[in-house]
């Protein structure tokens, strides 16, 4: 697949290596050459640098013949530029990054993709959607909905209480025969190596678990593995970034009591005249004394999204010290993910990746619909429609030639999820729910073809 992206920031770099570790043909273009510079030498792609929204520039990147162009510069108006030059010079399909999360509320409205914009994404408005369903689902340290919650993804560490602890997936099946859920991934304390669980499986204290499961599976779940529903009413959040005030803005809408600490002094003032029902503190969310006089031990939830990690991590880990239920910190840096349960801070969430994994769907082959890395783990969850031509169309799920590494997590068919089994017969029009390691991703996808 040829792809161009344009902009090598930290959304563009940390895309074109993903790309490029799956040898995609990649062309990043970009006008400051320092970034150019570092990507060629790091990574397996061609450079250009030159202004994306100029056409000579494109022309010279082979627009033309290219599957997917991807504008991800700082600039949005650069970025929408990029896309519709490209649309007209040949591309076959358009992303653009934008700041603007009202173009992404209102495109059908206003038709984005009369302009030649296939897609628009966000990754302050991603980040700001991945925080509201965390403290909703507030037990688990990562989550991911399908079809509005048709089949959730639940991913939670097991504790020592937990009726899975010591049990197999066939033992806890025979055990628990109406408990509607699918294990689709596992890692064990202490390591980094990600498991496809089968029927003898063992589940054990502190392994990271990730399930799917249907909308009435998610309490039996709470109850199984020994987490408590912790209803969370009262959120601080440290940082007025676009992402804070994305996210105080939203969970005021949602009837949370929403504090916001912001240490300029004009942007506070902003927040407070924007956002009526967040009480808005302008301060330094550093200095624990502050925090103290705040009350923040009587928060259910911190959220940190400064933009420092070692801000927003210290912070968390400060407000774990004083009883918070839920601590989630805006890291950039991608290796602070696997330190993330090790510290004791619930959740990590990092922009990049999850506006990778939402342009990641456009990459992989067949239908895929939706798309997420799972935190810590090497693996991928894939949403693929079936088509009459699929390959698994009218074939019953024992019959497939599934690789190991790979497992189906549900079927949404009709707009309801299924937990689907051996037996399962798979219909033109399901989508069906994937969950699989690198090595089997090539192999999975041309089922679904």
């Amino acid at each position: 697949m040829k792809i161009i992206v344009a902009g090598a920031g930290e959304v563009g770099f940390h895309l074109a290596k993903l790309l490029s570790f799956e040898s995609q043909d990649i062309t990043l273009i970009d006008t400051n050459r320092d970034c150019l510079a570092h990507a060629d030498t790091h990574l397996d792609i061609r450079v250009v640098r030159g202004d994306a929204t100029s056409i000579s520039v494109l022309q010279d990147s082979r627009v033309a013949d290219t599957d997917l162009v991807i504008a991800v510069t700082s600039s949005e108006t650069t970025n929408i530029t990029v896309c519709v030059l490209a649309k007209q010079l040949g591309a076959k399909r358009t992303i653009a990054r934008i700041s603007n999360t009202e173009f992404i509320d209102r495109k059908d409205e206003v038709g984005f993709t009369k302009f030649g914009i296939d897609e628009l994404i966000s990754p302050e408005s991603l980040a700001s959607s991945e925080i509201e369903l965390l403290l909703n689902q507030s037990a688990f340290n990562d989550t991911y909905e399908f079809e509005n919650g048709a089949l959730t993804m639940i991913g939670l560490s097991l504790s020592r209480t937990s009726a899975f602890v010591g049990k197999s997936v066939k033992e806890v099946a025979k055990i628990y025969p109406d408990l509607k859920y699918v294990p689709i991934a596992l890692q064990r304390f202490g390591t980094q190596y990600t498991l496809i669980p089968r029927g003898d499986t063992q589940f054990k204290e502190g392994d990271q678990v990730y399930f799917t499961t249907v909308k009435n599976g998610v309490e039996q779940i709470f109850k199984l593995t020994g987490k408590v529903r912790q209803e969370i009413k009262n959120v601080m959040i440290l940082g007025g970034s676009k992402i804070g005030y994305k996210t105080a803005k939203d969970l005021c809408k949602s009837s949370f009591n929403v504090k916001l600490i912001e240490s300029s002094k004009d942007k506070a003032f902003e927040i407070a005249d924007d956002i009526p029902g967040c009480l808005v503190i302008n301060g330094d969310g550093r200095n624990v004394d502050l925090l103290t006089e705040e009350s923040i031990e009587d928060m259910d939830a911190f959220i940190s999204v400064t933009g420092n990690s070692e801000t927003n991590i210290m912070s968390c880990l400060v407000a774990k010290s004083k009883g918070v239920k839920k601590a989630i910190a805006l890291v950039e840096n991608m290796d602070y993910f696997q330190l993330s349960h090790s510290i004791g801070i619930d959740t990590l969430i990092n922009k990049k990746l999850l506006a990778a994994n939402n342009i990641f769907r456009y990459v992989r082959k067949g239908e895929v619909v939706a798309m997420t890395k799972l935190n810590n783990m090497n693996a991928e969850l894939l949403e693929f429609q079936v088509s009459s031509h699929s390959k698994v169309c009218n074939k019953k799920i024992k019959d497939l030639d599934f690789p190991v590494s790979a497992i189906i997590g549900g079927v949404i068919r009709n707009g309801e999820g299924i937990i689907a089994l051996g037996d399962f017969e798979i219909k033109n029009g399901d989508r069906v729910v994937v969950c699989c390691l690198p090595q089997s991703i090539g192999k999975v996808e041309k089922l679904f073809i």
